[in-house]
């Protein structure tokens, strides 16, 4: 016979009264506490928070809201979770708010305008207190509804006329030039590049910082060695496959994203290619995979913690001193490269 479960009662469970009572402060005092309020001294705020996790008290969110005028909630739009650069972007951006007190809201536009239409009409339905919108694409139509609702956004590299929209401008240029020059001084002279979707302005400036970066080399670039392909493996499959019918072919491949370059690895080894022997591959991202790879990738970093910090750090500015004109509306991230075992000197003739 199945056993029946066994529960134990443990009495009523505990209210802000409760902790008030423990925290020998008001019941005025918790709530201000919980809410952040700068009334409360450090002194009782660390002793009300202190009876909050002694009673394992769970302090009614919705209320706070209607208390305060503030979720707490962020909204964070990615471009497309399959791409394990947005997971850990997502898990950066919530270690971050979560420890500042904040809660997120997680949504993917699939690189699809009607998605992200969507996408913000969920995030104003829950009266976020701003959204970090990491689509890396050209929606100013749709975001202007965040903008006209009065909640503060940030945007990877697209910049909103507005005194509630942050931008966080992403420093590719310093890593494609390492990329170049690390190839260069490894002996290649022949480079091609896969490059994003163009309708994405991420990957139109990837592009265009690889073009100044062959030109600052002194290198040429064959115009047929520049290929367009889709963020994903199977882009990156197609774009070698590309590559691999020119009569003349690159001795190495720089990559607008590791996924790209990552299909690149497949796609050579089905040749019967070695990597790095006779082909060297560069990703940009570096997302956690990249260094499992075989051979591990060589790859362009692109934080995701500082990324998400930036974002965070944004919008919490806009959320907690909306009336301060002299918050930052841009915030800087770099790239690096990352050497591993994808590169080497070209092969012999």
């Amino acid at each position: 016979m199945p056993r029946k479960a066994s529960r134990k009662t443990t009495g009523k469970m505990p209210d802000i009264r409760a902790v008030a009572a423990l925290a020998k402060v008001s019941i005025a005092t918790v709530s201000r506490t919980i809410n952040g309020s700068p009334l409360v001294s450090d002194r009782l705020s660390k002793r009300v928070w202190q009876a909050i996790k002694q009673l394992n008290y769970f302090p009614n969110t919705h209320a706070r809201t209607l208390v305060s005028g503030r979720s707490r909630l962020l909204g964070i739009i990615v471009e497309n979770i399959t791409n394990p650069f947005f997971p850990e972007l997502i898990q950066s951006f919530e270690e971050i708010a979560v420890k500042h007190g904040y809660e997120i809201l997680v949504s993917s536009s699939n690189s699809d305008p009607a998605i992200l239409t969507t996408c913000v009409r969920r995030m104003l339905e829950r009266k976020v207190d701003g959204v970090a919108v990491m689509t890396f694409g050209e929606e100013e139509s749709v975001l202007d509804q965040l903008v006209h609702r009065n909640v503060p956004i940030v945007l990877a590299e697209f910049k909103l006329d507005d005194p509630k929209a942050s931008t966080i401008l992403l420093d590719y240029s310093t890593g494609i030039r390492a990329a170049v020059d690390h190839l260069v001084g490894l002996g290649h002279r022949n480079i091609a590049f896969l490059a994003g979707p163009h309708s994405l302005h991420s990957a139109v400036t990837r592009e265009n910082d690889f073009r100044a970066s062959m030109r600052g080399a002194g290198l040429p670039l064959q115009k047929k060695w520049v290929i367009e392909c889709d963020h994903t493996l199977k882009g990156g499959v197609a774009g070698f496959t590309q590559l691999q019918k020119l009569a003349a072919r690159p001795t190495a491949i720089v990559c607008s994203n590791d996924m790209i370059a990552i299909g690149v690895l497949r796609a050579a080894y089905m040749e019967g290619l070695r990597v790095p022997q006779d082909l060297s591959v560069i990703g940009l991202d570096d997302i956690d995979f990249a260094e499992f790879t075989l051979p591990p990738l060589t790859s362009i970093r692109l934080s995701r913690a500082d990324l998400a910090r930036a974002a965070f750090e944004a919008l919490r500015a806009q959320a907690e001193n909306p009336a301060n004109p002299k918050l930052p509306r841009e915030f800087l991230v770099s790239t690096s490269l990352v050497v591993r075992g994808s590169t080497a000197a070209p092969p012999r003739g």
